[in-house]
């Protein structure tokens, strides 16, 4: 498979503060990739870099063939990928169906494509009963299920997923999950999903962790089963995957 993200020796300081210490890995095209760390490891601003929301300290970062920072590399990039965020970004006042419309425009889609790109999110995400609700009004699981909408109105080829499930409770989680799944399985998208739940990371083909901007361990779950086979590590990862088996076992669906 093609490497669709090339991250190469990555650096971010905040004046005194190193965010990000120099990490580089590569993710595949059409593949399910996980970011693992606690709160504060440096997830989040790596991926606000590969997002082109945050400029980069040093290294070089390539998002499906275009590099970061290099000429109109970034709006380019843009139009491939879709973000989800910790925090919603959509307006409380208005209903499910305007705030994904309006997205759709900001993409310049015409009134077809949006049609037919609504109808595609809307199926994967059971938005059904939710579209002429005003968002403010929606609950957290109901809320993220929009949220996701939004970034896959106008079809990326890549999704970038900042801690989607956080603050969610067990069986929204478990949707969300299984519709990702879902999706990346059937469209080829590439997810790129950063979280600090080990049983949805250890879901994913590839996994990086990083620890206080630094990877300290990069691999499939097995892999990394293996090679941490005697320390607290391995441990947790076998613990995760029970609960991967629990999360794929047991589809779960909104009434």
């Amino acid at each position: 498979m093609v490497d669709v993200i090339e991250v190469q020796n990555l650096k971010k300081n905040y004046r005194e503060m190193a965010a990000v210490k120099g990490i580089s890995f590569k993710v595949k095209q059409g593949s399910l990739f996980a970011f693992l760390g606690t709160n504060g490891a440096g997830k989040s601003t790596t991926i606000d870099i590969l997002c082109t929301l945050t400029a980069k300290t040093s290294g070089t970062v390539k998002i499906a063939g275009h590099t970061i920072g290099t000429g109109s590399a970034n709006d380019l990039i843009r139009k491939k990928i879709g973000v989800v965020f910790q925090d919603s970004i959509l307006d409380e006042r208005l209903t499910v169906y305007e705030n994904i419309w309006h997205r759709g425009v900001a993409y310049g889609l015409s009134k077809e494509e949006w049609k037919n790109n609504y109808r595609f999110v809307a199926n994967y995400l059971h938005l059904e009963d939710i579209a002429k609700k005003k968002y403010g009004k929606l609950s957290g699981g109901q809320r993220r299920r929009v949220d996701i909408a939004r970034a896959l109105i106008h079809r990326p080829s890549i999704l970038f997923l900042d801690e989607p499930t956080t603050g969610l409770d067990p069986k929204t989680r478990q949707f969300v999950w299984q519709a990702i799944q879902k999706l990346q399985e059937e469209t080829n998208m590439t997810v790129f999903l950063t979280t600090h739940y080990m049983e949805e990371a250890t879901m994913a083909d590839e996994i990086v962790v990083i620890k206080s901007g630094k990877i300290v361990a990069q691999g499939t779950p097995n892999q990394l089963k293996e090679r941490y086979a005697y320390d607290q590590l391995s441990v947790e990862f076998n613990k995760a995957i029970d609960g991967a088996k629990y999360l794929s076992s047991h589809p779960y669906t909104f009434n």
